[in-house]
């Protein structure tokens, strides 16, 4: 790990116990004890602001979650212990969890937590107004560039808790109850569009005025800071979020049957539909594309993409930092996921599940999808000639397993033998192992041994290919499938040795609808387990459909299973007594009751 990696993550450990320390002297709107605090040190020169700042930067969430996102998707089955689990079976209240239905921990979930979003916020809006009031101690330059930063973190926060409540209060300077009437304390929720339409000036300010870097590289002192590369991928993504069906509709699928009213409404979509915020979408999307071609670009090989090594590689945008073993900044994702016993020994949970829907989205190597007979797909072997994303992305039954860290590779066997046991055999109960006969291992330390907190990988939240896939969708959706749209989705699958989509269908002309079905294939593949499936059902509306169904797993055994001499049956086995139950308004969250009673101006969501 690089030195300066090492000294920005180490202040932001100090800075973090800075805040514990002050945080029994004030609640959240009494500000004047640690302003008495401040006024003396924090704000007089930029070292100390800076202190103050990578504190905003320590709020990111961490993946230290046995139940990520992915689990309350029809990706992933996460097992019977978290909070996915009950909310899968249709337990979502603003009473239950707090309000909080699917947040399972607060480090890797905060993103969607009202009252950890306003925190960050109120620490943001602080920023920006000491900044001002203190002016005089700072350069032009780093004020600039600071400033921006913030704006863009609270830009950030702002989007991950409009994702999932919609409509959110837009405070943009800090509330004081010393000093501020009751209105401007206790204030309405603003719209959907008003937040996205706030999130996206923000971020087209940021990146108009340039004061960010384009991109930080692996070494770099500022690494892990904001970019102008963060803030036009967050804009293109907040925009195709936006511009798809279950929102950019007149009745959003949130509200659907629910009877919401008018406000309602308002608060979950746009109430209408308009084809020009699809051709937004695109244009920011193709903006990142050709204004940043020098710096971004796909990293050669997703095999080695997940390594501390690798870090702000050529394909990273925007990614939260992290580091093993030390406080506060190590993650314990290498403990919650992969094959439960490696070499004989027990090294993780098995939390990361994949299910048989996921497995059967990855293309053969001649870039067919399974469904298709000339594909050469052969159920009774179902793991041969396979793309590659699928070798390097999921651990199968007799999957080869080597990780560097390893004295030697190991063979991963989940069916059921009798003859040769292997202890990560498929568990139909409650145990460690998988449930699903699947693990995966995209995201694993390739180099350390899993560890409780040994995983110091950083959490990327965009890369390159999103941008990519992102163009595709909203072009495709905004023109048809034009040229630019194929080049961007080939650029993906060329990297999994795949041939491009001319060569895969060969003559035949591939429509609109045909070609959004290849871009959501393309998207689940590729982003699979790095928590965008989620967003994906619910953007698409489809959310209602896919998790009211049984998922599936692979159950394999042999016909003559005392001593191996039959044949080898693979089975499709439904998760049967998973819950799975979807109901219309979870494709929201509620606004906590605890929050809906401290302040009446705000609408609950519909059907809540």
């Amino acid at each position: 790990m690089n030195d300066s990696k090492y000294m920005n993550l180490l202040y932001c450990t100090i800075f973090a116990l800075f805040i514990f320390m002050l945080s029994g002297c004030s609640d959240f709107l009494d500000t004047e004890s640690r302003n008495t605090l401040t006024e003396l040190n924090q704000w007089e020169n930029e070292k100390n602001a800076d202190i103050y700042l990578n504190g905003i930067y320590s709020t990111l969430d961490k993946p230290n979650t046995p139940d990520p996102l992915d689990s309350y998707t029809d990706d992933n089955d996460g097992g019977p212990y978290w909070a996915s689990w009950q909310w899968k079976q249709g337990i979502a209240t603003p009473e239950v969890r707090g309000g909080y239905p699917m947040v399972q921990d607060d480090v890797a979930h905060g993103f969607m937590k009202w009252s950890n979003v306003y925190e960050r916020i109120r620490k943001c809006n602080e920023f920006l107004f000491e900044i001002e009031a203190h002016k005089m101690n700072y350069s032009e330059e780093w004020i600039n560039q600071r400033i921006d930063e913030v704006r863009f973190l609270r830009a950030f926060f702002y989007a991950g808790l409009w994702q999932h409540v919609g409509g959110v209060v837009l405070l943009t300077e800090p509330l004081d109850r010393n000093t501020m009437a009751e209105e401007e304390l206790y204030r309405p929720r603003n719209t959907f569009e008003e937040t996205y339409d706030f999130i996206c000036k923000e971020l087209e300010e940021i990146v108009n005025n340039g004061y960010l870097a384009v991109k930080y590289n692996n070494g770099d002192s500022d690494a892990g800071r904001a970019t102008l590369g963060a803030a036009l991928a967050l804009k293109g993504w907040v925009e195709l979020y936006a511009a798809s069906p279950g929102f950019n509709s007149n009745i959003p699928v949130a509200a659907d049957g629910t009877g919401a009213t008018p406000e309602q409404i308002k608060m979950v979509g746009f109430g209408d539909y308009d084809l020009k915020r699809w051709e937004r979408a695109a244009i920011t999307n193709k903006k990142f594309i050709d204004l940043f071609a020098g710096a971004y670009q796909l990293f050669p090989n997703m095999a080695n993409f997940w390594s501390e090594a690798t870090e702000y590689n050529s394909e990273v945008i925007w990614d939260r930092q992290l580091m093993r073993n030390i406080d506060d900044l190590k993650s314990d994702f290498a403990q919650k996921g992969g094959p439960t016993y490696i070499l004989g020994k027990y090294y993780t949970w098995g939390n990361f599940c994949p299910t048989q829907e996921l497995v059967d989205q990855f293309a053969m190597e001649n870039g067919l999808p399974i469904t298709d007979p000339a594909s050469g797909y052969d159920p009774k072997h179902p793991y041969k000639n396979r793309e590659k994303r699928f070798y390097d992305f999921i651990v199968y039954d007799g999957a080869p397993y080597k990780m560097n860290w390893m004295p030697e590779s190991d063979t991963i066997y989940t069916r059921i033998d009798e003859v040769n046991v292997s202890k990560n055999q498929i568990e139909l109960g409650q145990s460690d192992v998988t449930r699903t006969g699947y693990y995966f291992k995209k995201r694993m330390d390739p180099d350390w041994e899993p560890s409780s907190w040994g995983y110091g990988i950083n959490y990327v939240y965009f890369r390159y290919a999103e941008v990519l896939l992102n163009y595709a969708e909203a072009q495709n959706e905004f023109a048809g499938p034009d040229a630019s749209v194929y080049s961007a989705i080939d650029q993906i699958r060329e990297r999994s040795n795949l041939p491009s989509l001319k060569e895969t269908y060969g003559a035949k002309a591939i429509n609109q609808a045909e070609m959004r079905e290849i871009i959501k294939r393309e998207r689940r593949v590729e982003l699979c387990f790095e928590n965008k499936r989620w967003y994906d059902l619910v953007r698409w509306g489809i959310a209602s459909e896919v998790l009211n169904k049984e998922l599936h797993g692979m159950k394999i055994y042999n016909s003559s299973p005392a001593d191996n001499s039959g044949e080898w049956i693979y089975e499709r086995l439904p998760l049967s007594s998973h819950p799975h139950v979807f109901t219309q308004k979870m494709y929201m969250c509620p606004i906590p009751y605890s929050v809906i009673t401290a302040n009446p101006k705000l609408i609950q969501n519909p059907g809540y």
